[in-house]
C-alpha cells in the first residue's frame, strides 16, 4: 500500500482505499423489537468519505490538532467515522460508554475537557442534564432534535480540496481512554496512535487468516473491541461484524448469519453465555476460536465441548502488559505467559519476585528491563504509583506455576476471604449458572457487619432470575448446599433485574453494594432458607 505512516489510522485507511475501495469491511448489527437483525455497513471508501466529511464539520467548529471531544454513543458505524475524522485532523476522541450517568458523565466528560460531544439518541438526556454548561453536541439524527445531525453532515457534500491529514506524529495522543472506574472515578490513560496499531500484529499471533471473520458485542468505548477486533479487522482487510449493544441470547445467531468465525469474551460474559439455557444447536455454529480473557477454570473445558470452540486465553489492560494461551497449548484456567517483548513477574508486597505457587501482584516491564510507557492524563501521582520501581503493576494478584504459567486469583481488594479460607468465586458462579432459574450471575464479597474479623467478608450472589416473579430462594440455596462445599455456599441472594456493567461488561461492585444496603427487600439470607 502507498501513502502515509499506517500506524495512524487515517493514513491507515486512505492507504486501503487505493487497494480495496469497496471492500465491505465492517458491518454493525442490531437486533429489532421483532428479532429481526438489521444491519449498516462500511467500505473503506465510506470510511474516508465520512471521515472527510466529519473533519470539515469539526474544524468549523473551531477544532483544531490536540482539542478533545467525546463519543458518548453505542456501537454504531459513525463511531469510526469519527475516529478516521478525528485522525484526520489530529484532534483527541474521548469514549464514554453511553450508559454512563449523572455526575460521573459530567466528570468525564468536564476532566477530559471535553470541547464538544457526539451523542446517541439514547445517551442524549443524559448528556443534556449532565453537562449544561458544556460544549457543542451533535446527535445520529435518529430523533428530531434541535442539536445538528451527523446524518445530515454526512449527507452533505465532500469537502474541495480534500482534507490533509493533519495527524503525522505517531507518538502523539489518538485518545483519551478511560479505565472502567469499578472502584471510584476512573482514570484516562493518554492513548497513542502507536498503541492502536499494535493491531497489526495479533492476527499472526491468534492465527487468523484474510478468510476469517471477526466478531465483537464489546463496546467500542473500550480499548478490547476497539484494539483486538477493529484495529485488526482495519489493519488486515478482514471483514469484521460489530453488535450495536451486546445480545447474549442472540450471540450465536448473529455468528451464524455472517459465518464469524472469531470473538472475544470477556470476564462475566464468559458465565453469562454458559447461563443461557443449552440448546441442540448451540455446537452448530461457525465459530472456530473464542478469545477469552477470565475464563472460570470451572467451566473452561465444558464451555469448549458445548459450543464446539477452541477457547484461547489472554491476560492484558488498557495500561499496558499482556499474556497469551493459545488453545490446546498452556494448562486449563492459566491466562498464558508473556510475548518475547515482555517481561511478567508476580511480585510481593516488597517488590520481590514471589516463588512458584505463592500469589502476588503480577507486574509487567519490557524486555529489556525498562518500564511500559504510561501517562494517565493530569494524574501523575496516579502514574508514579502504577509504575513504582520500573514494572507496570496491574494491581491484580496471581501466581506463576513452576514453569512460569499466570494463573489470575482476584482483583486486589476484591478477594473473599470466609472463616480463614480464600473462596474462589468461578466456582460458585458456574453452580448457579447452570441452573435453569439463573439469567446471569456475579458473586462479590462484602463485610456485612462490624462483628466480622478483619478482612473477612460474606459471600454475595448477585442473580438475575430467568422468572422473576416465581424466583424461589430456597430452591436455589439447596442447590449450592448440593454443588458446593459448606464455605462457599453464599450468605445472600441479591435478586436484581440486571447487573449493572462497565463498557467492557465488568460487574460494577461499587453499585451492587449500594444496591444491596439500600434495597434489603432484594436481599435472601441463607440463614433464613435452611
Amino acid at each position: 500500500m502507498a501513502g502515509g505512516n499506517p500506524a495512524i489510522l487515517a493514513h491507515l485507511v486512505r492507504n486501503w482505499c487505493d487497494q480495496a475501495p469497496d471492500l465491505q469491511i465492517l458491518t454493525f448489527v442490531d437486533v429489532d423489537e421483532d428479532g429481526a437483525l438489521r444491519e449498516q455497513t462500511r467500505t473503506y471508501r465510506q470510511l474516508w468519505d465520512n471521515g472527510q466529511r466529519l473533519a470539515a464539520w469539526l474544524r468549523d467548529q473551531g477544532m483544531q490538532a490536540g482539542d478533545r471531544f467525546g463519543l458518548v454513543m453505542q456501537n454504531h458505524p459513525e463511531f469510526v467515522d469519527f475516529m478516521v475524522a478525528s485522525s484526520i485532523l489530529g484532534t483527541v476522541f474521548v469514549p464514554i460508554d453511553s450508559r454512563t450517568r449523572g455526575a460521573k458523565l459530567q466528570y468525564m466528560l468536564d476532566f477530559a475537557g471535553c470541547r464538544g460531544a457526539v451523542v446517541g439518541d439514547n445517551a442524549l438526556p443524559e448528556v443534556e442534564a449532565a453537562w449544561r454548561d458544556g460544549g457543542w453536541i451533535v446527535t445520529l439524527g435518529g430523533q428530531p432534535t434541535s442539536y445538528p445531525s451527523v446524518a445530515s453532515i454526512l449527507a452533505g457534500p465532500l469537502p474541495e480540496p480534500t482534507l490533509p491529514i493533519d495527524s503525522t506524529d505517531p507518538a502523539a495522543p489518538m485518545q483519551l481512554l478511560y479505565t472502567s472506574g469499578t472502584t471510584g472515578d476512573p482514570k484516562a490513560i493518554i492513548s497513542s496512535h502507536n498503541r492502536y496499531a499494535v493491531a497489526a500484529t495479533l492476527p499472526a499471533v491468534l492465527g487468523l487468516t484474510r478468510d476469517d471473520v471477526l466478531y465483537t458485542g464489546l463496546s467500542l468505548t473500550h480499548a478490547n473491541a476497539q484494539v483486538i477486533t477493529l484495529g485488526m479487522a482495519l489493519h488486515a482487510g478482514t471483514r469484521c461484524v460489530i453488535s450495536v449493544r451486546f445480545t447474549k441470547s442472540r450471540l450465536w445467531d448473529i455468528t451464524r448469519a455472517y459465518g464469524c468465525t472469531f470473538f472475544n469474551l470477556l470476564g462475566g460474559m464468559t458465565t453469562a453465555l454458559y447461563a443461557e439455557p443449552p440448546r441442540a444447536n448451540d455446537a452448530d455454529n461457525p465459530v472456530r476460536i473464542i478469545l477469552s480473557a477470565g475464563m472460570p477454570a470451572a467451566i473452561w473445558e465444558d464451555f469448549a465441548r458445548r459450543f464446539d470452540v477452541a477457547l484461547f486465553e489472554f491476560y492484558g489492560a488498557a495500561e499496558g502488559g499482556l499474556c497469551f494461551n493459545p488453545a490446546g497449548v498452556g494448562p486449563v484456567g492459566s491466562c498464558g505467559k508473556a510475548p518475547p517483548s515482555l517481561q511478567l513477574a508476580v511480585l510481593d508486597q516488597h517488590g520481590n519476585p514471589c516463588p512458584p505457587g505463592i500469589a502476588g501482584e503480577i507486574c509487567f516491564r519490557n524486555a529489556d528491563g525498562s518500564c511500559p510507557e504510561l501517562r494517565y492524563f493530569e494524574n501523575p501521582g496516579a502514574t508514579a504509583k502504577k509504575t513504582a520501581g520500573g514494572w507496570l503493576h496491574m494491581g491484580d494478584i496471581g501466581h506463576l506455576d513452576a514453569d512460569g504459567w499466570l494463573f489470575f486469583h482476584y482483583r486486589m481488594g476484591g478477594g473473599i476471604r470466609k472463616n480463614g479460607d480464600f473462596i474462589n468465586p468461578a466456582s460458585v458462579e458456574k453452580a448457579l449458572s447452570e441452573s435453569d432459574a439463573v439469567a446471569d450471575v456475579y458473586v462479590y464479597g462484602l463485610a456485612v457487619s462490624p462483628d466480622m474479623a478483619p478482612g473477612e467478608k460474606a459471600v454475595i450472589a448477585a442473580v438475575v432470575p430467568a422468572d422473576r416473579r416465581h424466583f424461589d430462594a430456597a430452591a436455589l440455596f439447596a442447590l449450592c448446599r448440593d454443588k458446593l462445599d459448606r464455605h462457599s455456599v453464599p450468605d445472600f441472594f441479591q435478586v436484581l433485574a440486571d447487573i449493572p456493567k462497565t463498557a467492557s461488561e465488568k460487574p460494577q461492585e461499587r453499585y451492587l453494594v449500594e444496591a444491596f444496603e439500600s434495597h434489603p427487600e432484594q436481599v435472601y439470607r441463607a440463614v433464613d432458607y435452611h
